[in-house]
């Protein structure tokens, strides 16, 4: 069997092994393997249980549970009014508010877990379900703070689970067709990335969730079927308010990780892939934006990134922009081609790459038409069933990915807070990554980690 090989460096100074090497490429396996294409399942069954599910973990559940060998046993969320469409769906599964006692309960019955809670619960769930040796699928952006990244990476290894972060997209045609583009030359050596979202509003539709306020006053009175305590979790205590649950918790520092975490990981995941980005981090990072304040991400702001020359590649400089914030119209793009409202600009020194397109006509003729190369993937969610039946096959996406990526999009957040000091607003941050920090800000390095609510706090958890 070939494997997918879309070239990058996985290696980690601080967790070099074995382990490492073996994630770096995903062996395609059979659909006969999954009982796909009709043919009969293998009667080796993953039992899965969801935590947080009435989101896009319950789309995950679903997901999951199409797949044969696939059974659908303990259902978790701290808001069972939230989760009754996914619970109603799956009447057999035992159902839980807290998955601390599921996890407790249920240890011998459960193969693997699907974390689609908000961002801050994303790592002390994943971390709860690894040191049980179950297998960990979890969404995007992984955790909520940089080191939390690299701490569930670790733990993945060190107990050997299978993990997958919910980056959909890491299956799609386009980010298959992009690493072949790229990895031909269709550019030449690749200089700078850009990538911006209307997110957190696009003035057409309205808001996706609010930024640029300041915390709600007064105290409603907490809906009767959700726990707050538990939706709180590790983060600091605060009054109910619907403010923050469901999904408006994004642009709260406490709960979410913004614009950038929601939408970074998606666009910049096939570019880390197709330029071979991965294991590789940033020399500086600093950040521009609207008000910045104690509470929220602000309403709009642009992030860039430096890295070095790697792996025979010159240096790299990568911008996000979000709020409806744009790059300027490259001249080589035609008037009458639209810059939509969430993109990807790809810059070599041989032309670019506009979402998919290589402009312009004359460099799309000398490059020709560009030849499948690579293996395609059998499924973003076959692959973490997959993995879960063998560990030695990872899926894409796997934490030893999904981390390094998790850690440079964070890290633009971090930028982005620098903003609530006016003698720190726009300083260009160095880091380091063998020191795990910011060599040149004391104030930066502080909002690498958190710290976890008594009650909630984990071994480990603290840098």
């Amino acid at each position: 069997m070939k494997k997918i090989e879309c070239k990058h460096g996985l290696s980690r100074r601080h967790f070099l092994g074995a382990s490492a090497l073996a994630a770096t490429a995903f062996t395609i396996v059979p659909g006969s393997v999954l009982g796909l294409n009709g043919a009969s399942p293998s009667s080796e069954r993953v039992r899965i249980a969801g935590i947080g599910i009435g989101g896009q973990g319950g789309h995950d559940i679903r997901n999951l549970a199409a797949i044969p060998d696939v059974d659908i046993v303990a259902l978790c969320d701290v808001d069972w009014d939230k989760a009754a469409g996914i619970f109603n769906q799956f009447p057999n599964a035992k159902r839980y508010k807290d998955y601390r006692k599921m996890l407790d309960e249920m240890e011998d019955q459960i193969d693997a877990v699907v974390v689609g809670t908000p961002d801050h619960t994303h790592a002390p769930a994943s971390i709860s379900a690894i040191r049980r040796k179950k297998h960990v699928y979890c969404e995007k952006p992984l955790t909520h703070t940089m080191y939390e990244s690299m701490w569930v990476m670790k733990e993945a290894r060190k107990y050997g689970v299978a993990t997958q972060m919910g980056n959909q997209g890491q299956a799609s045609e386009d980010t298959y067709r992009l690493c072949e583009m790229i990895q031909a030359g269709a550019i030449g050596k690749v200089r700078e990335l850009h990538v911006w979202t209307d997110r957190p509003s696009n003035g057409l539709f309205g808001e996706y969730w609010p930024q640029g306020v300041n915390r709600p006053q007064g105290t409603p009175e907490v809906p009767k079927n959700l726990d707050w305590d538990l939706w709180l979790g590790t983060a600091p205590e605060r009054p109910y308010n619907p403010a923050y649950h469901p999904f408006v918790w994004r642009g709260w520092w406490d709960f979410g990780t913004g614009a950038l975490g929601d939408i970074g990981c998606h666009f910049y995941a096939p570019i880390f892939r197709a330029c071979g980005l991965t294991g590789h981090y940033p020399k500086t990072v600093h950040a521009v934006s609207t008000r910045v304040n104690e509470e929220t991400f602000p309403l709009g702001s642009v992030v860039e990134w430096q890295f070095d020359s790697y792996d025979g590649k010159p240096p790299l400089k990568m911008v996000w922009y979000d709020g409806g914030l744009r790059p300027f119209r490259p001249d080589i793009v035609p008037e009458g081609v639209a810059m939509a409202e969430n993109g990807r600009l790809i810059i070599g020194d041989e032309g670019m790459i506009l979402d998919s397109t290589i402009f312009d006509e004359k460099r799309r003729k000398e490059v020709g038409d560009i030849p499948k190369t690579l293996e395609r993937s059998p499924g973003h969610y076959q692959e973490f069933v997959i993995a879960c039946k063998d560990p030695k096959t990872p899926a894409r996406m796997n934490f030893d990915q999904a981390a390094p990526l998790a850690e440079v999009v964070l890290m633009g957040n971090v930028a982005l807070r620098m903003g609530l000091r006016e003698d720190l607003t726009r300083i260009r941050l160095h880091w380091d990554q063998e020191q795990f920090k910011f060599t040149n800000s004391k104030e930066a390095t502080e909002y690498v980690h958190k710290t976890y609510r008594d009650g909630w706090k984990i071994d480990g958890c603290e840098l």
